[in-house]
């Protein structure tokens, strides 16, 4: 297992799915963790059975939309292990609409979570790292903002958003030691996934190479990569573990 010893990680939207395989991966590694999720039980529950494993880990309730609400998440990493190294922006929202039904309301939230709220633990957690001349980020985008979704609009224009972001960013601090990348799900079997219809989900799975969705674990290990020394001519990609979705 790559070993990420040297890592104080923040991940957002760490209590389920996606997020918490990313946060289990990163602790079973070494790395000291920030759980990060909207509601404080549920990131609490997860950081109390990562220290039951033998992890270093503490959690944060904090929306990643509230400016302020994520510096207190950078806060609590500061106090309890140290400056931030490694930032997984993992915090998401799904909801379907047909374009013409899309109220403004739902367009704003979905770019408020995924798109403000990469930015905003962005700028949080990249002073100390550029002080310190190393770090890294993972962006976790989706396959939609690649190829677009139907009845999701928002959601394929907020994840579209992070790989420009973090093309745009890993340009301006790759060459002062912060790696700045992208991981791109396809279609995983996460609750937020299990929430979208029945009709879309045998679709979207008859569309796949594969033919399944894959598993929180599969994007956990492609973020552990990407944290890891083996990535360090990485710098503002977009790696894909979707089931053939998508090929570049």
């Amino acid at each position: 297992m790559t070993a990420l010893g040297d890592h104080i990680a923040v991940v957002t939207g760490a209590a389920s799915g996606i997020g918490k395989a990313i946060a289990e991966r990163l602790a079973a590694a070494g790395a000291a963790v920030l759980v990060n999720d909207l509601r404080a039980d549920r990131a609490e529950a997860v950081a109390a059975a990562l220290r039951a494993a033998g992890g270093r880990a503490e959690a944060v309730g904090a929306d990643v939309s509230d400016a302020d609400a994520v510096e207190r998440i950078f806060a609590a990493a500061r106090e309890a292990f140290g400056d931030c190294t490694l930032l997984v922006n993992n915090a998401g929202h799904v909801h379907q609409s047909p374009f013409e039904a899309l109220d403004v309301a739902d367009w704003d939230r979905m770019i408020a979570v995924h798109l403000r709220g990469t930015f905003l633990c962005c700028r949080a957690a990249i002073p100390a790292m550029l002080a310190a001349g190393d770090g890294a980020i993972v962006n976790i985008a989706s396959q939609l903002g690649q190829i677009g979704g139907v009845d999701l609009v928002h959601y394929s224009a907020a994840k579209a958003g992070i790989i420009g972001l973090t093309k745009a960013l890993a340009r301006e601090v790759s060459g002062r030691g912060v790696r700045v990348n992208a991981v791109a799900p396809g279609p995983i079997e996460t609750e937020l996934v299990r929430n979208l219809s029945e009709e879309w989900r045998a679709a979207k799975r008859a569309q796949l190479p594969l033919g399944r969705f894959g598993a929180p674990e599969d994007v956990a290990e492609t973020v552990a990569f990407l944290a890891s020394p083996a990535a360090r001519i990485y710098v503002g990609q977009t790696l894909g573990p979707n089931s053939g979705d998508v090929m570049l």
